[in-house]
């Protein structure tokens, strides 16, 4: 294969880096709302598809598997306990002069979460779960490979029987207003397989099982037109706005994590396809069928009234995000390692291999107050509006 295709996960890494915290600049690249999708909503899948991409090959030959086992489990310990460091509430905001993270609010769910616990599986599938039999078509991946496309059935029946069986109770919730006033509000669901922000089994779950005071304050869905007078962005709430529109809702939380694990079992079979097939355009074959064969379904769902969406990761965004990241995939596949492009790639490749520091930078607020900190005279004379993004 060359050591050429490497550079497709760095590229990912790094898109996922510039649109998960650009929004607040551009709009454009903000998450959606709720309902539909945007750039932005592609970026996390991409990056969950090319880690288990990268895990076919890491784990192409497993000599130990329980050493293998350890070694994946404390990976994704150490990815877990970084992500409750950084976005539990440890660092203070911006605008914030306290420090340290009270445990009876801190979040427990967050990106590098998500991404342990779907590698942690991932990993698991492909160290244990893999057959003996000969790859000489794409079929026989499939016979190959048979159980962990079973894990991947199970865990996407599971999550739609929870998301349109489980029914949603009547609930409360308390937020702090100016003054540490605090305001209760009543949320009327009694419903069933309800997608909608406030009622939807994702969010009760999660308020069930880590509670309320531990799940992320900004709500995607603060942006929607029911919510914000200024919708897409944030803004004040119209006279009518639903009771929902204050609470707390994980967009990493738990229920929605599982189908996290779909899109990197996806990348995991991707994967599969490099390590048994060394001619392009076999590779390339067995990447495209199933990348539109995805999308195709993907379409039909969200038509159906199965709608697109990244808060609950719902099945429809789950095969047109993994079938638009195969052809992204095979994209860059085809420039960098059959025609041989890579400069383009260089600046994408440079941020992707420190992905973690940037990312460290910007979730724990480093990068935005040394851009704001650093002034001439007046504050709102910095770095921003020295290179015209500033007012």
């Amino acid at each position: 294969m060359g050591k050429k295709h490497r550079f497709s996960k760095p590229e990912r890494r790094a898109l996922m880096i510039i649109v998960d915290d650009a929004g607040s600049f551009i709009p454009a690249m903000n998450h959606s709302p709720w309902d539909g999708v945007t750039v932005a909503d592609f970026v996390m899948p991409f990056f969950l598809f090319i880690v288990g991409v990268a895990l076919a090959l890491a784990y192409k030959r497993v000599p130990d598997k329980l050493d293998a086992t350890k070694k994946a489990v404390l990976r994704a310990l150490k990815l877990f306990c970084l992500g409750l460091v950084l976005q539990g509430g440890f660092f203070h905001g911006v605008r914030s002069l306290t420090f340290g993270v009270d445990l009876q609010e801190i979040r427990l769910m967050g990106i590098l979460q998500r991404i342990a616990i779907a590698y942690l599986l991932t990993a698991l599938c492909e160290i244990w779960l893999k057959g003996d039999e000969d790859v000489d078509y794409g079929y026989d991946l499939l016979k190959r490979y048979r159980y962990q496309l079973f894990v991947g059935a199970i865990v996407g029946i599971t999550y739609m029987s929870l998301l349109y069986g489980t029914y949603v109770r009547d609930w409360e919730y308390q937020t702090s207003g100016p003054g540490s006033i605090e305001k209760s509000f009543f949320v009327k669901c009694g419903v069933r397989g309800d997608t909608s922000p406030g009622c939807n089994a994702v969010g009760m779950i999660d308020r069930r099982i880590l509670g309320i005071q531990h799940l992320y304050g900004r709500p995607v869905y603060a942006r929607s037109k029911q919510c914000s007078i200024d919708s897409p962005q944030n803004g004040p709430l119209p006279p009518d706005a639903p009771s929902w529109c204050q609470a707390p809702f994980d967009p990493e939380g738990l229920l929605s994590s599982v189908m996290a694990i779909v899109t990197c079992l996806i990348g995991l079979q991707y994967g599969h396809v490099i390590v048994h097939f060394q001619k392009h355009r076999e590779r390339i074959m067995n990447w495209l069928i199933p990348s539109f064969s995805m999308l195709v379904l993907a379409f039909a769902m969200d038509f159906l009234g199965l709608r697109m969406n990244k808060p609950l990761y719902t099945l429809s965004y789950t095969l047109a995000t993994a079938g638009a990241a195969g052809l992204l995939f095979c994209g860059i596949y085809t420039l960098v390692d059959i025609y041989g492009y890579r400069r383009p790639t260089v600046a994408m490749e440079w941020m992707g291999m420190h992905a973690l520091m940037i990312y460290v930078l910007i979730a724990c607020n480093i990068l935005p107050i040394f851009i704001h900190g650093f002034y001439w005279k007046e504050p709102q004379n910095n770095l921003l509006k020295f290179i015209g993004i500033g007012p």
